[in-house]
């Protein structure tokens, strides 16, 4: 079939890379054998992700679903999907949207803004005509408005220059309480980050209130653009307005009329009171025990704390190793807590002790969820009320609980496989910056095992190059002074 002469050839050929091949390992330093097995580990990690994203289907983020319920809400829920846009551009993967919930977790209905506006979602709150409060902000400035789901239609609508703001609330029918928190002067470099009472009879503000004059300026490393991020403003009572400084960690009640800062939960940089939190709400216990339960995102976990002889007391802890990224935290008048699980991308129900009794996957990114008929924020009995106070893990859900299983993500296979060695904590602060941050900028398409695979090729690569520059920097010192005369 094949010529003698072809044979041959071929022989030869062979011959001769098997002794190149042979020459090469005889020649070989140690240096040679740590360079190929980087290129092999950086090939290989490449070849994985190549691999994964040409087979794989991605997750469809735009799809609704029902998850557990073994006990029916009682009524709609209302959930503000935050969704991804970046500086005007949305991500048609990762949409920003208003959906409601029905009783067994259905979809009901949907609405996002229109198009092209680049839009997303955050505090929506129910009125007492049904109809929703919504805060909307865009690229460089925040949409206010109300809105009528049956008509999809704004009743209202009151546009602010302020950026990103994430809370607004009606105080009275003509009154309006705004958080803006991104009110950084450029020119003099101060955050005059404020909350602002709006008349929307008038048209003006009738009421303001700095952070910087109330707080050190040098708090959370000093004034920035981001400096405060006051995600939340509640009213309390008459002349009273729960705040909440996410970057402070703290949750603040201001009195109106003093101006002054009447009580306090946490303090910046005690992370073991509060991290990063959203969504405070004021509850009051038995004898008028002044009682917050707090989204305590920072720390993935919801928590409830007492005041008990003049000091904070937690009383209630729940979804530590399991919420990512909570975001709110309402009680209902059952007893039962109604959680915005925001990077697992869902709105859980749970009991006193944990246990998941009605779960929604709404992606990407929900926010806030208010169940209809019980106003538009805690209104339930307090936890020590219900004597179940303790700390509790998530059980229950639909899906795989974050922690077990073969098929953990990256973030959870590092708390996994360090837990309870000495680099736990490292590995924890880790998989914790990982969980919180990465999947806002992975693309969907990439899992999160393929994005560390990604990762740790890049790094091998410049440790790489910066090696070799080392070397070759000495190489070429050493024979330039050996070549002088002096």
């Amino acid at each position: 079939m094949f010529s003698d002469g072809l044979l041959a050839s071929c022989r030869r050929i062979g011959t001769g890379l098997t002794d190149c091949v042979a020459r090469a390992r005889a020649n070989a330093t140690a240096a040679d054998w740590i360079r190929f097995a980087l290129l092999a580990t950086i090939c290989l990690l490449l070849a994985v992700v190549a691999a994964n994203v040409a087979t794989s289907t991605p997750a469809d983020n735009t799809t609704l679903q029902r998850g557990t319920v073994t006990q029916p809400a009682d009524n709609t829920t209302i959930v503000s999907v935050q969704g991804y846009t970046f500086e005007g551009s949305v991500n048609d993967k990762k949409p920003a949207r208003l959906i409601a919930a029905d009783e067994r977790a259905g979809t009901d209905w949907t609405y996002q803004s229109r198009q092209g506006s680049g839009a997303w979602f955050f505090d929506v709150d129910p009125l007492d005509d049904g109809n929703l409060l919504v805060v909307s902000p865009r690229s460089g400035e925040t949409l206010i408005y109300e809105l009528n789901p049956e008509t999809n239609e704004r009743v209202w609508e009151r546009r602010f220059p302020f950026e990103d703001t994430h809370d607004a609330d009606m105080l009275s029918e003509d009154e309006l309480v705004i958080g803006h928190m991104r009110a950084w002067n450029e020119t003099s470099e101060v955050s005059n980050d404020e909350v602002v009472v709006y008349n929307l009879t008038t048209d003006e503000i009738t009421w303001r209130w700095r952070l910087r004059e109330h707080f050190d300026n040098d708090t959370d490393g000093g004034m920035n653009a981001d400096w405060s991020h006051l995600n939340d403003v509640d009213q309390v009572g008459e002349h009273r307005l729960l705040l909440s400084p996410r970057n402070f960690d703290q949750a603040i009640v201001v009195d109106r009329r003093s101006g002054e800062i009447v009580r306090r939960l946490g303090r910046d940089d005690d992370y073991s009171v509060l991290t990063e939190q959203h969504n405070p709400d004021y509850l009051v216990g038995e004898n008028g025990t002044p009682t917050m339960l707090v989204a305590d995102s920072g720390n993935d976990r919801v928590v409830e704390y007492a005041r008990l002889n003049g000091s904070w007391e937690r009383t209630w802890e729940v979804g530590t190793g399991s919420l990512k990224w909570p975001r709110d935290a309402d009680r209902l008048p059952n007893g039962n807590t109604l959680i915005v699980d925001s990077l697992n991308h869902r709105v859980i129900e749970v009991t006193p002790t944990g246990e998941i009794v009605w779960e929604y996957y709404a992606t990407w990114g929900p926010y806030d969820a208010e169940r209809l008929g019980t106003g538009d924020e805690s209104n339930g009995p307090t936890i020590r009320q219900q004597n179940a106070t303790g700390s509790y893990d998530l059980s229950g859900s639909a899906g795989l609980r974050p922690g077990t299983g073969d098929n953990l993500d990256f973030p959870s296979r590092l708390q996994a496989t360090f837990s309870g060695t000495l680099l736990s904590g490292p590995a924890n602060a880790l998989a914790q910056l990982w969980g919180h941050y990465m999947p806002w900028f992975r693309p969907v398409w990439l899992s999160s095992w393929d994005a560390a695979f990604l990762i740790g090729a890049g790094l091998l690569g410049v440790s790489w190059a910066g090696g070799e520059a080392i070397v070759r920097r000495k190489r070429l010192v050493g024979g330039l002074r050996r070549r002088l005369p002096f």
